[in-house]
């Protein structure tokens, strides 16, 4: 195993002690905990505080999308493991204004049920907290850590579009009803040309030969549902395009927004060759669209490969609010 890293159990608590000193005008650390907030909140307007978080290995996710229209909080979990309860309620102290708190998770059995907690502790101050549960991922369902589908890269799309409505002043009732309309319409799917190393286990999750492949790998190394040899990126378009299109059931004319997502280590070189593919075949289905955005999101440790999400734009305003200016670490024009 080669990291640049000291103690591979400290990796975490270094990691977030990194993050908020690099970006101090972005997010500040809680104080003896693995929480980031903004720190740059205005005080004379509080809005619905959104929260998000999960297992660390996932960077940018979820840190690098806090700030002015998106996230109040995220928290930090160890590497591929939940955030604890009391971890992701000393976020919503640290952020919540009076107008109570918005949690975004992604769909594992441990993040559902400690965030669950959670909310029961913020209850018993009087906080009121509302959630929606993100479950994108088409590939498989009730993988490793999972009862249904797995939440991954189609988090970024919550995370933009409810950071719209909250700071443009929506109430938390009003969030949770676009949230419920929002999450059915996100779709993603993956491609993994190789596993992941968490540093404390020192090897990868699972290993695939030199011309191997498996899709619909989730984002901790779940298995996916079909191992072959290595294609060209058309053909690796072809595959994932055509899962989503059974999925969605595409028509003509549809609006859609697209994320090409690096897993963290495949080149952006090789992502623009696959949206370049990906964009072509969305053409041929006379699909609109109208939203496009390529990069690292919500990658998975050192793991080479690609997700696709794709969002149905059912909702004239969502294409606003993904476009929407946002100040984050993460997230760029």
């Amino acid at each position: 195993m080669k990291k640049i890293i000291n103690n591979p159990s400290d990796v975490v608590d270094e990691m977030v002690e990194g993050l908020a000193k690099s970006y101090p005008t972005y997010v500040k650390r809680v104080e003896d905990t693995e929480v980031l907030i903004r720190n740059d909140e205005k005080k004379d307007s509080p809005q619905v505080a959104l929260v998000s978080g999960g297992g660390s290995g996932h960077e940018p996710s979820h840190a690098g999308f806090i700030g002015e229209g998106m996230l109040s909080a995220a928290v930090c979990g160890q590497v591929f493991t939940s955030p604890t309860p009391d971890q992701i309620y000393e976020a919503v102290k640290s952020v919540d204004k009076g107008k109570g708190t918005f949690f975004i998770v992604k769909n594992y059995s441990g993040d559902v049920m400690n965030f669950d907690m959670a909310k029961d502790l913020a209850d018993m101050d009087d906080i009121a907290v509302k959630s929606i549960i993100v479950d994108d991922d088409i590939a498989v369902e009730n993988s490793t850590y999972t009862q249904g589908r797995r939440g991954v890269a189609g988090t970024i799309f919550v995370h933009k579009v409810l950071g719209y409505y909250a700071n443009k002043g929506a109430t938390l009732d009003e969030i949770e009803v676009v949230a419920n309309k929002l999450v059915p319409e996100i779709k993603t799917i993956a491609v993994a040309l190789s596993g992941a190393t968490v540093p404390e286990v020192g090897k990868p999750g699972f290993v695939l030969e030199e011309d191997e492949i498996e899709f619909g790998v989730g984002i901790h190394g779940e298995p996916g549902y079909r191992r072959e040899k290595l294609r060209p990126s058309k053909e690796l378009a072809q595959e994932l395009v055509g899962k989503l299109k059974a999925s969605f059931d595409f028509q003509k004319g549809e609006r859609y927004a697209v994320l090409v997502n690096g897993m963290g280590a495949t080149p952006l070189m090789e992502q623009y060759v696959f949206v370049n593919d990906v964009l072509n075949l969305l053409s041929e289905e006379e699909l609109e669209i109208l939203y496009t955005k390529v990069g690292n999101y919500m990658t998975s440790i050192d793991m080479a490969g690609i997700s696709l999400t794709m969002l149905r734009l059912v909702d004239e305003e969502w294409l606003t609010a993904i476009e929407a200016p946002v100040r984050t670490i993460a997230w760029g024009n």
